[in-house]
């Protein structure tokens, strides 16, 4: 049965993208497909921390913005005008705080049953900071006075942009390490209180430090591992596949331009797919091995786990671990489909709570149910308002254009998301508690 449900559900979505093609337009289509897939990957991440781990991560939003970040240290081509001015002390500034971090361990681990250590490493952490603020402060204004408008800031190695996936999943993965390292083992509440406010740190310091990524400024035109719609409109090899592909009347400027921008999103379709399919093979088997039993027996019941001399804290870290470098890949991913990073538009209603949502509704503790979540919740999001608008119009035909209730409903159409979002949100809760694919149960 719960094959059965998964392939249905599946079909129906399928079904559902179709319509949006022959209704709107395969363009459409397409953006929506990529855009499900991507919330699919991060979907997963935290599926894999919740789901089986029993792990409380309301960070999403700041570990997304760390992979987004990472496209822009990875690929984009070094600023070298910045460097000469004030790229030594940016070096001197790293250096340092490697230091402070080492010593920071050094002290933790030599000193483990010192009195007063936490608060010696607390201080150490404290005069760190305007520290690292008088080391960096006159390189920083020298960086972002380089022709502001366009670059005021240092810039990335110019490496391949598929490269930044996987570092952005490292550095997500690092600061899962750190954040586990001080919370995990405490109550669930720690943890989840603490991700969410290092999130908002982690953002604020995006936005902010125009010399590390042009904060507010964003960075546009980065590199994308598909081809641009100008360049295909100009290949004689491209006009001549529509050519064989139209059956029917001339192809017309117009018809290469449209069919330029659907090959390309028909190109990040075919990477976005094949990176979901290796992740969900890889997540399957991991869960289905004695480890990933193993994490299920710690979520069900810690107590019984530890006293069959299981290191809880070391397991959850690693799972905190890996799901944190999932969702740091996928904010990847959506920079690199944007083609642009704005740090301004990382919000915890988008970036945490609906990635939330799309867990919670899909199926928690099952990775087609993650999956599934991500394409309706995200499937929802854009096509509520015009489903919206076509009801409202439909219901109110009899009104003129200019009456103030159908203006005034029209108006309202962008509200109409987190309405249809919150009832079938409620729908789900209330008849299918589990999620639409519930957590296939195993016996241990």
């Amino acid at each position: 049965m719960h094959n059965i449900d998964t392939k249905t559900s599946f079909t129906i979505m399928g079904f559902l993208l179709l319509i949006v093609g022959i209704l709107q337009s395969w363009g459409v289509a397409f953006s929506i497909l990529n855009l499900c897939l991507i919330s699919a990957v991060m979907s997963m991440g935290v599926n894999i921390q919740w789901g089986f781990a029993g792990l409380i991560n309301f960070g999403v939003m700041g570990f997304l913005a760390i992979g987004g970040l990472a496209t822009i240290l990875v690929s984009v081509p070094p600023v070298i005008e910045s460097w000469n001015v004030g790229g030594l002390g940016i070096i001197f500034s790293l250096l340092f705080l490697i230091f402070i971090i080492f010593l920071c361990l050094f002290i933790n681990k030599r000193f483990s049953n010192a009195k007063y250590k936490y608060q010696i490493i607390f201080l150490i952490v404290v005069l760190t900071i305007p520290a690292v603020k008088l080391i960096s402060g006159p390189s920083i204004k020298l960086i972002e006075s380089i022709n502001p408008a366009a670059q005021g800031y240092l810039g990335g190695l110019g490496l391949p942009i598929i490269l930044s996936w996987f570092v952005g999943g490292i550095m997500s993965a690092a600061i899962a390490y750190v954040i586990g390292k001080i919370c995990l083992g405490l109550r669930s509440d720690y943890l989840a209180i603490s991700t969410l406010l290092i999130s908002g740190i982690i953002v604020s310091v995006i936005k902010h430090e125009e010399w590390l990524s042009r904060g507010v400024k964003n960075v546009i035109g980065l590199k994308r591992p598909a081809p641009y719609e100008v360049n295909l409109q100009n290949s004689e090899w491209f006009i001549k596949m529509i050519e064989t592909i139209r059956f029917w009347g001339p192809t017309t400027k117009d018809i290469i331009i449209s069919s330029s921008g659907i090959f390309v999103k028909l190109c990040f379709t075919v990477i976005f797919s094949i990176t979901l399919l290796i992740l969900l093979y890889l997540s399957e088997r991991a869960v289905n091995s004695p480890w990933g039993r193993m994490m299920r027996a710690i979520r069900d019941n810690e107590t019984a786990a530890k006293a069959m001399g299981k290191n809880i804290v070391k397991q959850q870290l690693n799972i905190f671990m890996i799901g944190s470098a999932i969702i740091g890949f996928a904010g990847a991913m959506l920079v690199t489909y944007d083609g642009l990073f704005t740090p301004s538009s990382y919000q915890p209603l988008r970036y945490t709570f609906l990635i939330w949502v799309m867990v919670l509704l899909g199926g928690s503790g099952n990775n087609y149910g993650s999956i599934l979540g991500g394409f309706v919740v995200w499937f929802i999001w854009i096509e509520s308002a015009p489903i919206a608008l076509f009801i409202i119009n439909f219901c109110t035909f009899f009104l003129e254009y200019n009456n103030p209730i159908k203006l005034h409903l029209i108006e309202s159409v962008p509200y109409f998301r987190y309405l249809m979002m919150g009832v079938g949100l409620l729908l789900v809760m209330r008849y299918k508690p589990e999620g639409l694919l519930p957590e296939k149960k195993i016996s241990f």
